[in-house]
């Protein structure tokens, strides 16, 4: 598969920007969006947050992954993952076979700010947030370092950070212009 056929991968914690920043760079290149999440919820007929509280996370990962596995056969679509699509590794192997992975971070103090704004977060509807993204993102560092490249959001705008995306692709040889 040539490099313009690929498909550009967001991953990274809750809170880095992998919505908005995807949904404007696809917009930018002309190419398809798909929220992972939202799929999850289209494919299952439930929200997110419902199927954690009825079915527990371990369900919600098995639905992440036939999701992903369905995802992953695209071509040229910019794909926004869940945080936790990291956590196996035959996602990020799916991902990957058709893929440019681009992780995105933040500090806990902007992920706090960022989460802290809609309740639909079922990891972190609890009082010790701090605490939760801290370990979490600790626990999840090196699978999130693995990507082909990372961008720090801290500070930026999705624009900003689209821009950022598209310099690096550009230069990559993964778009034209």
């Amino acid at each position: 598969m040539g490099p313009h056929f690929k498909n550009i991968v967001l991953i990274g914690f809750m809170g880095t920007g992998k919505t908005s920043v995807g949904r404007l760079l696809a917009a930018r290149l002309g190419r398809l969006f798909v929220d992972v999440d939202k799929q999850i919820e289209v494919m299952n007929g439930m929200e997110i947050k419902e199927m954690f509280s009825a079915y527990g996370e371990e369900y919600f990962r098995q639905k992440e992954a036939e999701a992903v596995r369905k995802i992953s056969r695209r071509h040229r679509t910019v794909i926004a993952t869940g945080g936790g699509v990291v956590l196996n590794p035959q996602n990020m192997r799916n991902l990957a076979k058709t893929g440019i992975i681009i992780s995105l971070t933040a500090s806990v103090s902007t992920i706090l700010e960022r989460t802290g704004r809609r309740n639909t977060r079922p990891l972190l509807n609890r009082p010790d947030r701090e605490e939760v993204v801290t370990k979490l993102l600790e626990e999840r560092e090196e699978l999130y370092k693995k990507a082909d490249f990372i961008i720090d959001t801290d500070g930026a705008s999705p624009y900003q950070v689209s821009d950022r995306i598209i310099l690096l692709l550009k230069k990559g040889g993964f778009i034209r212009g």
